[in-house]
């Protein structure tokens, strides 16, 4: 089905907070929370305030902010978790019990009647003190289908905001993503909100199969942190969207991506890949000559993502062994320099021989441009 809406639950302070390296201060939570609001985020999700007195605190703070987006926080579907949960102000809560079999006889015991039941009880509750619910499965690729469907049509009938569909060990592959979500669009009324990691590396494209098929929310984080590999990053899930309909993203401040990206970097002490989606150092750079000469002409012939839209500018290299005249006479050019055809051949070549030794740099290539002018 057409795309034609969707919202971001950005989980950067509760999946984000299962990273190997995140211990975001309360401080830092903040700081997160007002960026992901004036960035445009429907929703920012928390981590569990029975997690710790101090998860408890922050979310309470949150809450309490003068946000634009809704702030939930994802808890056990325990009576107890979610009374505690009620108590931090949040605007919605999402629950979650796992579904698979695995799930079912290691960890919790229960088998699909106690999951209704515990999940009408809680459900209650929480609609009861007049907040937003979602009720997800757990691994749910690796849960029965029957199973899920029995529970979703259950939690459906209570009136749930959303149901969620997790690759909580990021096995499935986009056709199951599609699969499963158009089957469960069938059983329920609600919105659907899709959570993908990216062990097997498909986190962004399961996001975006999951909306083809009907669902209606995406969860992210900033750079994709979570735990192991992550799930669906937030640039990478922006990356798509906006190359199959910029009005899609429209409604996001993309300029301040690159300023997101930092300052989680930093806060977690981590580089930001240099391959990463819109962001990453390589991200607009072209070098081989084939290349620059079309960018030169028009960037769409190698870009898709326009990097002005994200405040950020495409460079082009010249100084390398792989360059071409084009690209030379455009950085000449950029020098008040005006070479003959002739020229251009031989300058051109002089920096392809030089640079097999090594790519030359910025200072020694305008050396050599100025120095051949004048030779």
């Amino acid at each position: 089905m057409p795309i034609d809406r969707f919202a971001i639950i950005d989980s950067t302070l509760r999946e984000g907070e299962q990273f190997a390296r995140t211990n975001f201060s309360t401080g830092q939570k903040v700081e997160i929370a007002l960026a992901l609001d004036d960035f445009g985020v429907e929703y920012i999700e928390l981590v569990s305030p029975s997690a710790s007195p101090g998860s408890f605190r922050d979310a309470r703070i949150i809450a309490g902010l003068d946000l634009t987006a809704k702030v939930l926080t994802h808890t056990r579907c325990h009576m107890e978790d979610a009374k505690r949960a009620v108590d931090t102000g949040v605007s919605g809560i999402d629950i979650l019990f796992g579904t698979s079999s695995l799930l079912r006889e290691f960890s919790h015991g229960k088998d699909v009647d106690a999951i209704i039941a515990a999940a009408q009880e809680v459900i209650g509750y929480i609609q009861s003190q007049g907040i937003e619910v979602r009720f997800s499965s757990e691994d749910s690729f690796r849960s029965e289908e029957q199973d899920l469907l029995r529970i979703y049509g259950a939690v459906d009938r209570l009136g749930v905001n959303r149901v969620g569909i997790a690759d909580t060990v990021g096995v499935a592959t986009p056709r199951q993503v599609f699969a499963l979500t158009s089957e469960i669009r069938h059983h329920v009324a609600c919105d659907i909100e899709f959570h993908g990691h990216n062990d097997a590396g498909c986190a962004i494209a399961n996001s975006f199969e999951a909306l083809e098929a009907g669902a209606t929310h995406i969860d992210t984080t900033i750079l994709g942190i979570g735990e192991r590999n992550g799930i669906t990053p937030l640039g990478g899930f922006l990356a798509r969207m906006y190359t199959i309909d910029r009005a899609l993203v429209a409604k996001y401040k993309l300029s301040d991506l690159p300023r997101l990206d930092r300052m989680v970097a930093d806060m977690i002490g981590i580089g930001i890949p240099f391959n990463n989606y819109i962001t990453g150092e390589t991200a607009f750079n072209h070098k081989a000559g084939i290349h620059t000469k079309a960018m030169l002409n028009n960037p769409e012939c190698y870009e898709i993502i326009d990097p002005a839209d994200f405040g950020l500018e495409r460079s082009i290299q010249v100084g390398h062994k792989l360059t071409g005249k084009h690209a030379v006479a455009h950085r000449a050019n950029q020098l008040g320099l005006r070479f003959g055809e002739v020229e251009l051949h031989d300058v051109t070549a002089e920096i392809k021989r030089l640079a097999d030794a090594g790519p030359l740099t910025p200072e020694q290539l305008d050396h050599l441009l100025r120095d051949r002018l004048t030779a």
